[in-house]
């Protein structure tokens, strides 16, 4: 159990340090499951009730969230730094995993910096899609042209389970 409180503290203070004061505790709840790896014993990846709520880049340690958990952060109101607003006409073709284009961008935070996580919603705040930031904020807005966001997952694409994966090729489970 210990061990358990230690891997909560800490994906929380990183969810702090990338979503925000606050968003750690929004996001991860006491009862989520660690798939730890077997290996390295680091955290690879994070679920609530069997859903994937985000994993953890091995690259840098910096959170990657699902659709699953980007709902969680807009229902808490801690992505406001994270966000893309696209325009509704092209809300279908985001949902399914296509890129999000500048000229199709409505808001985007100030502080989004190229290579961060961002969540691309509607003018609705509904989630569309997940990704990683290819333009500054700033960019996003002002530009015409080029890919503003390289989306990663589409509400409509659903993921296989990489729980079941994970724990078959030797991963460790908290609960």
């Amino acid at each position: 159990m210990h061990e358990k409180a230690y891997l909560l503290r800490k994906v929380r203070c990183v969810a702090d340090y990338q979503f925000g004061k606050g968003a750690g505790e929004k996001l991860f709840p006491s009862d989520i499951v660690f798939s730890v790896s077997r290996r390295t014993g680091r955290v690879r990846l994070i679920y609530l009730n069997d859903e994937l709520l985000a994993t953890v880049r091995p690259t840098d340690g910096l959170l990657t969230l699902t659709i699953e958990g980007a709902e969680r952060l807009i229902a808490a109101e801690c992505s406001r730094n994270i966000l893309v607003v696209v325009e509704d006409d092209v809300s279908p073709f985001i949902e399914r995993g296509r890129n999000v284009f500048a000229k199709h961008v409505v808001f985007a935070s100030e502080e989004i910096r190229p290579g961060e996580e961002v969540i691309a919603v509607n003018s609705e705040s509904k989630v569309l899609a997940v990704g990683r930031a290819k333009l500054s904020g700033r960019e996003m807005k002002f530009f015409d042209r080029g890919v503003a966001v390289q989306v990663r997952r589409g509400r409509r694409k659903k993921a296989k389970s990489a729980k079941v994966s994970c724990l078959l090729s030797g991963g460790r489970e908290f609960a």
